[in-house]
């Protein structure tokens, strides 16, 4: 059977109905219902003919499934990896987020978007192929991993245990672009510090909420130094998402006559592969010094926030005539006829995504490519469906071309 046929061949019903079966798993990070998922996805991947465990880390409290389709011998592997915990569904929705709900358009649920129809499109490519009958020279590897919500602990902890392929497919949202690079994230805190008088005698007072409505513009305006392209320097970022300003680092508010002496602004960075956390650092020190000269008396901090528990996403990047590109544009353009966006496109371009430790840590070559992402972590998240399916066929072309039929 040639690839166009086997493509046309997709079991668009019995897709839909694994991916809403995902959906209706409650899976949020570090749950019994992470937990539950993860073995149910490797009772699938062991039902359809691969091999498939629960590989636990974390002293045995998490797991992640780990299947791998053997080849004959003397092809290519490919690694397709994604998350299976989910976000906590919010205020907002008309529909039941874990219904799994299924419509002319779209598929809905909470995780549907990131990203369990990316994790589904990888599991339905190869189901497809087994069941056609199809036999591969190289390995399948499929890592359906849990904590990528704490930074990818458990894509860090699937490479610890020797997972590898000679490429990799990274599923998160892309709505089905092919993303070439994305950013590094950290989270900083800043604290000012001023010098408070009664509202009376404000002249005299160093204010610490005006001197951070003066800053978090600049902040978030911010693109660091040291980018080795135009397109890098595209997905700098900064942004302040909290703030608080009070009387002293006790954040007194019952005397609101006084001026504020205390604020504490949390927010996040992004800097591209080729430029570092400690440049990033370095850059906005300077704001802060420019802000110190223009509030003369406040005094700046600005501090790197670490989680316990959390892992740092490192930057990821990949060369666009690299092989992996190449045969998943090719793919694109069979299915759809067109031209496969690609590059570091935004808003993917800004996120955190485990292909960071797959290129940082693991050394391996990949791309992020999946669908979803438009309707992503909103109320009625959902996944075209069009997109889903159209994915599951990529997949299943990038599968033929890397591992290369038997």
């Amino acid at each position: 059977m040639n690839p166009r046929d086997l493509i046309h061949s997709l079991d668009e019903k019995a897709c839909l109905a694994l991916l809403s079966g995902w959906v209706q798993h409650k899976s949020y990070s570090e749950t019994d219902g992470e937990r539950a998922l993860v073995h149910h996805v490797v009772d699938q991947m062991k039902a359809m003919g691969i091999e498939a465990e629960a590989q636990a880390f974390d002293e045995g409290r998490r797991a992640n499934a780990i299947g791998r389709w053997k080849g004959t011998g003397g092809g290519k592997s490919l690694m397709f990896n994604g998350h299976l915990d989910t976000n906590p569904a919010t205020e907002g929705w008309t529909v039941d987020p874990w219904g799994g709900l299924v419509d002319d358009q779209f598929i809905y649920g909470i995780g549907v978007s990131n990203m369990k129809a990316g994790d589904a499109a990888s599991y339905c490519a190869v189901k497809t192929l087994l069941d056609a009958g199809v036999k591969l020279k190289g390995d399948v590897v499929l890592t359906y991993v849990v904590g990528e919500l704490q930074g990818g602990v458990g894509t860090v902890a699937a490479i610890r245990n020797g997972i590898r392929a000679d490429y990799f497919v990274n599923s998160e949202p892309t709505d089905v672009q092919a993303v070439t690079m994305h950013a590094c994230a950290f989270s900083f805190v800043i604290e000012l510090v001023g010098n408070t008088r009664h509202l009376s005698k404000r002249e005299q007072a160093v204010d610490a909420i005006m001197a951070a409505c003066d800053l978090i513009p600049r902040l978030n305006g911010m693109a660091f130094s040291g980018a080795l392209t135009a397109e890098h320097e595209s997905i700098n970022r900064v942004h302040v998402g909290v703030v608080h300003g009070a009387l002293g680092k006790e954040l007194h508010e019952w005397r609101a006559p006084q001026v504020a002496d205390y604020c504490k602004l949390k927010g996040s960075g992004r800097y591209a592969p080729g430029q570092t956390q400690e440049g990033a650092l370095a850059d906005m020190q300077r704001e802060l010094a420019a802000l110190e000269v223009r509030f003369p008396g406040l005094k700046t901090t600005i501090r790197i926030e670490k989680k316990e528990g959390h892992q740092s996403m490192p930057a990821f990047e990949v060369a666009r005539d690299a092989r992996i590109v190449k045969t998943v544009n090719a793919a694109y353009e069979a299915v759809r006829g067109e031209k496969q966006p690609t590059g570091a496109i935004k808003p993917p371009g800004f996120f955190g995504t485990d292909a960071g430790h797959l290129y940082a840590e693991a050394g391996m070559e990949g791309i992020v490519c999946g669908p979803g992402g438009r309707y992503n972590t909103m109320p009625d998240e959902r996944v075209e469906i069009r997109d889903f399916l159209d994915m599951v066929r990529i997949y299943m072309l990038t599968i033929l071309d890397i591992c290369e039929v038997a």
